[in-house]
């Protein structure tokens, strides 16, 4: 890890640089698999599937069988965990639901919107070096909360052609109707495109690699939402004297170990909890299972000293993190103050994998700096507001005549007239 105490603030943009993510350099990879699929359908994607997954497959569905197969397999010890996990995500985003207000915005018209569940959705949930079982929950759950008709996961098989269980137990659980046997760029395309077995759907959900990453970016230019931009994950903690550096050091290596680019940052006012996170973060690491992941990620990590708590606040807004894990001795006033982050852990004893998992909230969240300018994905993701309006013929006459009056400075005598139209009518019935 990296050390670095008192930076000037004209060094900070550089301090907190991610890993560089350039997945432009893919787009021509990608762009080859996504037409192949939209041309070519289930063939395509059986035929990615035994390149990249190494797995020959004869039907890309996940059956009935299968699922049962694996909710038996599951240790009872993970169901249970599993299911408090979903408890809690259920009654966090149910809260969410959004509740229309009428509003008489001058007598005689009133304005309102309706929420609306997007029809089709499809969720991406990686296979690779961990099965994010947790994922499915955080996608499935608000979905079907918001009421989504159709959820489509993709999730990419063993060599066996299996599923882990424990996706499939989490995707039953949670109400997923759809289950398919495709990962990388190939279930990206046949999620936005369809093929013979994989529906269409509207907007696609879920992280995944820098194919998945590039994939996604590129079927969003014209054919299909997406939940946000993403990159590489990262946590950020924010302490003071009073914070546990084994807290603190555990909370870096639980980021780090996600992978080779992940980035860890400690931003503190005191410079002995740095010298002890430094040691700490080091006999942690070797007793981690993923202890190669995390080192190479612990390389792109950082450990800054500042001056104070204002300038530690502002560093953090600057960089906005995807996690922030604030233990300070008054960390309720300082998460008042944070305005850039996707999601905030106030205290000694609110971990990221709180979030990650079971607390409830979501952990699907804008890395990269774009916890500037997206949120996390919430009920609102899986929904749409339309908005609706009553005029009655009182509330033409109070607004007409404005309405005639922008129109025909706008050069837009088409739209005047539908108005002109209208208040002639009540002038004449009168």
């Amino acid at each position: 890890m990296k050390l670095i105490n008192y930076p000037s603030k004209d060094t900070w943009q550089e301090i907190l640089k991610r890993p560089t993510l350039n997945t432009e350099n893919l787009f021509d990879t990608v762009r080859t698999i996504i037409d192949r699929v939209r041309a070519e359908g289930d063939k395509a994607v059986l035929e990615y599937e035994a390149k990249f997954d190494k797995a020959s497959l004869k039907s890309l569905v996940v059956t009935k069988e299968e699922i049962e197969e694996a909710i038996d397999s599951v240790d009872e010890s993970l169901k249970s965990a599993i299911t408090l996990a979903k408890g809690n995500i259920e009654v966090f985003h149910a809260a969410q639901r959004f509740v229309g207000k009428k509003v008489e915005t001058t007598p005689g018209v009133t304005c309102w919107q309706k929420a609306v569940a997007i029809d089709k959705v499809g969720l991406y949930i990686p296979g690779g070096t961990a099965p994010l079982f947790s994922t499915v929950l955080m996608l499935a759950i608000p979905a079907k909360i918001a009421g989504c008709k159709e959820i489509v996961l993709c999730t990419p098989p063993n060599q066996e052609g299996k599923v882990h269980p424990a996706i499939l137990f989490a995707a039953h659980l949670a109400g997923v109707d759809k289950i398919f046997k495709v990962g990388g760029v190939q279930a990206i395309a046949a999620m936005a495109y369809g093929t013979e077995s994989i529906s269409k759907v509207y907007k696609i959900f879920g992280p995944g690699n820098q194919y998945v990453t590039a994939a996604k970016q590129l079927v969003s230019l014209r054919d299909v939402a997406i939940d946000m931009p993403a990159g590489p994950s990262e946590v950020e903690v924010l302490a003071d004297e009073t914070a546990n550096p084994v807290f603190v050091a555990a909370d870096l290596l639980s980021q780090a170990e996600h992978g080779v680019d992940s980035q860890s940052i400690l931003i503190t006012t005191s410079e002995s909890l740095q010298q002890a996170v430094l040691k700490e973060v080091e006999r942690q690491l070797a007793e981690l299972p993923r202890e190669v992941i995390a080192q190479k990620s612990i390389e792109n990590s950082k450990l800054i000293l500042v001056k104070d708590m204002d300038e530690a606040i502002e560093m953090t807004n600057q960089y906005a993190p995807e996690h922030l894990i604030i233990e300070t001795a008054d960390y309720a006033s300082v998460g008042e103050r944070i305005v850039n982050a996707g999601s905030v852990f106030l205290g000694s004893y609110s971990p990221e994998s709180a979030g990650d998992y079971a607390s409830g909230t979501n952990h699907t969240l804008p890395t990269n700096g774009y916890a500037h300018a997206y949120s996390g994905v919430s009920l609102d993701s899986f929904i749409r507001k339309i908005t609706f309006q009553e005029i009655t013929k009182t509330g033409m006459k109070n607004i007409g005549p404005a309405i005639e009056i922008m129109a025909a400075n706008e050069c837009l005598d088409g739209h005047k007239n539908a108005v002109t139209v209208r208040l002639n009518d009540i002038n004449n019935a009168k």
